[in-house]
């Protein structure tokens, strides 16, 4: 009998299809990906957030007894850690262990900023002042390819929490800006987070982003105040939140009921405080005066300004008032759990233990040698802590689901894809109708893709009283959106495509595709009901001729990827 080649297709259909080809039902996927994450995240309390209101001390970190890391540890480490495992990096990990990998990566510095590769290919040329001709192949470029992955992953986590988006930064040269401002992010993802709060403050992409750019003081003859959305951003969402926390995350009560964490009146004082913050340039021939830091300006307010219980006396300079108004935040108790809990939340897992939570924040708090905010040290306090470590449970605080770019990124990395020409032209991935409903650097608003405490209604997750962020962007159409992107892209000879030279030698035996793929991708956590099922639709592919071996790679590639296990990493 002759060997037919079976198309990989994902589509959606009113009814059911003869065809060999996998369908993917919109009336399936949404319920089956919900159902998964329940079953990753599956009852047994709240991660934190409510309860008696009492400070849990939090014990030394517990540090797992490791023997060999295994592959499939060595995988789920560096889903955690990178934006995609690769065999090379599998191999390293179990050579250097957790502890010698991250060291290695914390030791790396950058290759090349977002800005000087821009420039490099000459983008900095007055055709595109206005326009964002550059931005998005930047990023990806960096995000698949640049070693320092540790850097590129916490960046993308900082980017999530202290969000700008490209299309909300009114100024020309927007994609210099805004490199610049991913730049700030990745080069101090190591340094301290004091730090972070100072670049992020006194750049111009934040600026315009938040709308404090130019920021004038009040002025009582026509009753204007300043701009107050810097302000309230930079507490609610960056550093402390709406409602005071103990160390572990859990919330403070009065009466049973949250504390505040700040006033309207300490909004309306930190204001004044971001005024008068300009670029040090009128010339916008070039895109430079974007990569230098903010100076302040004659709109600087000069009477005295209070919020959170400090006073800026009237006559300060400007700059000391805003390293005063830094200052304060950064010594505020809701820091280290609020800024630990979303780090743990972008790296690991949706729904850290209290316990989990506090031993970061007490790192965050003091990293041994009295120092506070030393992000080193909080970056391997989450990524060695004994729950992110230990193999998975399947208990109700294990999990996340894995984000759409993350899923690119990680078939990218993992089958060697690339740019032949250097052009990096995957462009915007943010539709959710055709493509992945994410694409970094594009948030729509200053509350990312997707909020931290997001809980999907009337599901098993939101009844369990946990929470599940990346499901604020997946539903039917999203996940259809993104199997079908996937499969093209999975399957594209264009100038971005994957190297499958070395997944190929393996493409005649279909149990050693299969379980290929799964350590590289999923860690080796797709069931064995699931890639029988994904082992029987390659076996249905022929073996004859290249076009085939390449279409059993592309199937078993693109259906682990659509998997629940897959897509709920653990």
């Amino acid at each position: 009998m002759g060997e037919t080649q079976h198309p990989v297709e994902f589509v959606v259909e009113e009814a059911p299809s003869e065809r060999a080809a996998p369908l993917l039902r919109t009336s399936t996927v949404a319920p089956t990906l919900a159902l998964a994450l329940a079953a990753c995240d599956s009852a047994g309390g709240s991660s934190g957030g409510g309860g008696g209101g009492g400070i849990v001390s939090p014990a030394p970190t517990p540090t797992p007894t490791i023997a060999a890391v295994t592959q499939q540890q060595a995988s789920r480490f560096l889903a955690q850690a990178t934006m995609g495992a690769t065999k090379a990096e599998i191999a390293n990990v179990q050579s250097r262990g957790y502890d010698g990998w991250i060291t290695d990566q914390l030791a790396m510095t950058r290759a090349t900023s977002h800005w000087d590769y821009m420039v490099s290919k000459g983008l900095n040329v007055a055709a595109n002042i206005n326009n964002e001709t550059g931005f998005d192949p930047t990023m990806w470029r960096q995000l698949i390819g640049d070693p320092g992955q540790l850097r590129q992953r916490v960046g993308m986590a900082l980017l999530e929490i202290m969000v700008v988006g490209i299309s909300g930064v009114q100024l020309n040269w927007v994609q210099f800006a805004m490199a610049g401002y991913v730049d700030v992010l990745l080069d101090n993802a190591f340094g301290n987070f004091r730090t972070i709060l100072d670049k992020i403050t006194t750049n111009a992409a934040m600026a315009s982003f938040l709308t404090f750019l130019n920021n004038r003081k009040a002025n009582a003859a026509t009753g204007s105040v300043p701009d107050e959305n810097y302000a309230r951003e930079l507490m609610q969402l960056f550093t402390i939140g709406l409602y005071q926390l103990n160390i572990d995350g859990s919330r403070k009560l009065s009466g049973g009921l949250p504390i505040d964490t700040y006033t309207q009146a300490d909004v309306s004082g930190l204001a004044r405080v971001f005024t008068g913050l300009n670029v040090d340039s009128s010339d916008g021939t070039t895109p430079d005066r974007y990569r230098r830091a903010l100076i302040i300006n004659g709109n600087h307010e000069t009477g005295a300004s209070t919020f959170l219980g400090v006073t800026v006396p009237a006559g300060t300079a400007g700059a000391a008032a805003v390293a005063t108004a830094l200052d304060t935040i950064f010594a505020h108790a809701n820091i280290p759990p609020f800024v630990s809990k979303q780090l743990i939340q972008k790296l690991v897992t949706s729904n850290p233990s209290p316990a989990y939570i506090g031993r970061v924040a007490a790192v965050f708090a003091n990293n041994g040698s009295g120092v506070r905010g030393d992000m080193k040290a909080v970056i391997r306090a989450i990524l060695m802590d004994s729950e992110a470590r230990a193999d998975p449970s399947g208990g109700a605080n294990a999990g996340k689901l894995r984000e759409p770019v993350m899923r690119m990124t990680g078939w990218a990395r993992a089958f060697n894809a690339a740019s032949i020409s250097d052009a990096w032209n995957i462009g915007d991935t943010s539709s959710s109708s055709t493509r992945l409903a994410q694409s970094m650097g594009r948030s729509g608003s200053v509350f990312n893709f997707f909020r931290p405490g997001y809980s999907p209604p009337n599901t098993a997750i939101s009844s369990a009283g946990l929470v599940a962020p990346e499901m604020q962007i997946t539903n039917e159409l999203s996940v259809v959106a993104y199997i079908n992107y996937m499969s093209a892209l999975i399957t594209s000879t264009g100038d971005f495509r994957a190297d499958y030279t070395d997944i190929l030698t393996k493409a005649a035996d279909s149990q050693a595709l299969v379980d290929e793929v799964n350590l590289v991708l999923a860690a080796g956590q797709v069931g064995s009901a699931t890639l029988a099922q994904i082992k029987a639709a390659v076996d249905s592919i022929g073996t004859s001729t290249p076009a085939l071996l390449q279409n059993r790679v592309s199937a078993a590639i693109l259906l682990t990827m659509a998997s629940p296990e897959y897509l709920t990493c653990k």
